[in-house]
């Protein structure tokens, strides 16, 4: 690596990682922080498994309507105006979870904060692909992604002891936990506002040189890659994308299933409110240090099915295996196994993706893929709520999660040992 090409991403990666990293810490926490709600919120409004189930699996549905969308709107009006629009409202949008009165008005907010949220995630990793160049980009991809776990390891402390305030400015403790969580994303947009620059030809803080390195060696990338001759409407019906829409469904399924009720399995182990958030911010932590080792590793392997299948195959063993478990001890074990094969599977399933999507149509293609897959966060919450209810553990739930991961892992397989007979439109660093 050269000098010029080694001070071109410092300073790439110090202008945006620590930033996307924050706001996808903020948008998580957002996200599932309705699973640290529902130790008292359940109570205090008289829901059931499934009610919760279903109104935290709502978000996904509109998220899913608005996503293709959302993501077109970013490549039209560029991701500075549109990613720091996404931050504001939801953050809005949350912290007017703080005052819903019944089902209705839940699942009414979580709707609305998915069309809030709807393309940022996708959003944000397409930006990665302007400015970081493929042999940069899992690791960059990790980075940003290991907010996800962060954001339990942060919040699940954090989210026990606001709502232990209960009564506080005549607040319950939920109440407190929606309003103070979300005043972050509403600051952080303003922040993306000031911040981003949309593509490096803007890019004033770079100087000549690397500013023309880095152009070159994207643009050369590139045109090595599938360029779609047919516009958005026909790279949508590929048959790849929507398999690696439903490999997705089965990986961020896992995540998911952890995330909303990894709180309430583990206050059944008989622990206060802020020890069950200590404890489950453990298997978060694991998470967080092995997303970015093992991203590393695909990058300078050149490797990705490997770093792919393997730790989905850790994550669905160990969330099968956690059903089985005789201890809470062992059970925490084998989630935490599990939490961690899950986020490292998924960094680099996107690393993949992006070297697979058509070049002139990425941020529509990367966002179809992330849409279909994050279906499951609508119908899986559902489920594990459903069994939860018949069977009055969440055992069943855990084993349907563990499951379609399996099946994710097997598609995925037969997807890429297909791609790497046939050769087709590889990209740089897939195989």
């Amino acid at each position: 690596m050269d000098t010029l090409e080694r001070a071109t991403m410092r300073k790439v990666t110090r202008r945006f990682m620590p930033l996307l990293f924050i706001c996808f810490v903020a948008a998580f926490l957002d996200r599932v922080n309705v699973g640290f709600a529902a130790l008292t919120m359940n109570r205090d409004l008289g829901f059931s498994a499934s009610v919760f189930g279903l109104g935290a699996g709502l978000f996904f549905l509109t998220y899913f309507l608005f996503e293709i969308p959302s993501n077109l709107a970013l490549e039209r009006y560029g991701a500075r105006v549109w990613l720091a629009r996404i931050m504001i409202t939801w953050g809005i949008v949350a912290g007017a979870t703080a005052f819903i009165t019944g089902p209705t008005s839940f699942y009414a907010v979580r709707m609305l904060l998915g069309a809030a949220e709807a393309g940022f995630g996708p959003g944000a990793m397409f930006f990665l692909t302007l400015w970081f160049p493929a042999a940069y980009r899992a690791r960059a991809l990790a980075f940003f992604l290991v907010s996800m776990p962060v954001a339990s390891v942060i919040g699940a402390p954090v989210s026990g002891y606001l709502i232990g305030l209960h009564g506080l400015f005549g607040l319950k403790g939920w109440q407190l936990m929606f309003l103070i969580e979300a005043i972050p994303s509403v600051v952080l947009g303003c922040v993306i506002w000031r911040v981003f620059t949309d593509n490096p030809d803007q890019a004033t803080w770079l100087g000549a040189q690397e500013k023309r390195w880095l152009i070159d060696t994207l643009a050369a990338e590139r045109s090595n890659r599938l360029v779609a001759s047919h516009g958005n409407a026909r790279v949508l019906v590929a048959p790849y994308l929507w398999a690696l829409g439903l490999a997705f469904f089965g990986i961020v399924g896992l995540n998911y299933g952890m995330s909303f009720f990894l709180p309430q399995i583990v206050h059944a182990f008989h622990l206060s409110l802020q020890m069950t958030g200590v404890v489950s911010a453990l298997p978060f932590l694991a998470a967080a240090i092995a997303m970015p080792l093992w991203g590393r590793r695909s990058d300078v392997r050149k490797e990705r099915a490997f770093h792919v299948l393997a730790p989905l195959a850790i994550a669905v063993i160990g969330l099968g295996g956690s059903t089985l478990a005789a201890t809470a001890t062992l059970k925490l074990l084998l989630i935490t196994a599990a939490c961690a094969g899950a986020f490292c599977s998924i960094v680099v399933f996107w690393a993949l993706v992006s070297d697979m999507v058509p070049a002139t149509a990425a941020a529509a293609s990367m966002a179809m893929v992330n849409c279909v897959g994050n279906l499951s966060g609508f119908i899986d919450p559902y489920v594990i709520g459903k069994i939860k209810d018949l069977t009055g553990t969440f055992d069943g739930g855990l084993q349907v999660l563990a499951v379609l991961g399996a099946l994710s892992g097997l598609l995925l397989a037969a997807m890429l040992f297909g791609r790497r007979m046939s050769r087709g439109h590889a990209g740089p660093v897939t195989e």
